[in-house]
């Protein structure tokens, strides 16, 4: 018997366009990225910070950003405020705060965030003279650190491979890649595929259970090696998918 296509093998994905997500960490790189490529396509976002002040700046310019790269008629919605806040506002909720205070993050918005889809991007790295590292993280991985610390959360591990430098290159308004996603609730996994391939030449792919986001993690740390050596900001695409 033959293998059938990959669209018919594909399971099908659930409309997350009205959904409103929230990006803890929206003024660093990854976070601003990643919110001006949703918000170009049409996704509400939220931009959350320690600085609400500072945040509300950068949203504004974040909807600027994403105004100039959007399809005719796509309405551009991004709003900052404080990290608890947006967390307690947004629909899903993507972390992306630097790895040294992840922790200290999310400790304090469990309640905020019971019952949601929580995307964890964070990549335990370090740099020395050799390079760039991976921090061993107690729990395994940053993901499965969210886990514990957000107990009635959804927690997924996606979007790490992306470079915040292409995802703030405006003058490539199309991406090219995969974004590998794990978790451990199938709902969960489904819903950030789809919200994956909201952003213009992405996919979404599981990838596995949350037990496997260390090693997708660690991978940024090869990729970061690659992007050194030979000065490009790569990523991963997954083939015969």
């Amino acid at each position: 018997m033959s293998t059938p296509p990959a669209a018919a093998r594909a399971r099908e994905l659930p409309d997350v366009s009205g959904l409103t997500v929230g990006v803890l960490g929206g003024t660093g790189p990854q976070g601003r990225g990643l919110a001006v490529r949703l918000a170009a396509a049409g996704q509400r976002v939220l931009l959350g910070s320690r600085d609400a002040e500072k945040c509300e700046a950068v949203a504004a310019e974040v909807a600027e950003r994403a105004a100039s790269i959007a399809a005719p008629g796509v309405e551009v919605s991004v709003r900052g405020g404080g990290n608890a806040d947006v967390a307690g506002a947004g629909d899903l909720v993507v972390v992306a705060v630097p790895y040294g205070g992840h922790a200290d993050t999310l400790s304090g918005l469990a309640a905020q965030l019971a019952g949601k889809v929580v995307v964890d991007c964070v990549v335990p790295m370090g740099f020395d003279e050799r390079g760039a590292y991976v921090l061993e993280v107690a729990e395994g991985s940053v993901a499965q650190q969210a886990a514990a610390l957000l107990p009635d959360a959804k927690v997924v591990g996606a979007f790490h491979h992306l470079s915040a430098v292409l995802l703030e290159d405006l003058s490539k308004p199309v991406l090219s890649g995969d974004v590998m996603v794990v978790g451990d609730d199938r709902e969960a996994t489904d819903t950030v595929q789809a919200l994956a391939g909201r952003l213009a030449g992405m996919r979404g792919i599981y990838a596995g259970r949350l037990r496997n986001a260390g090693q997708v993690e660690a991978l940024t740390i090869n990729l970061v090696s690659i992007n050194r050596r030979y000065k490009v900001h790569a990523g991963i695409a997954i083939t015969d998918v």
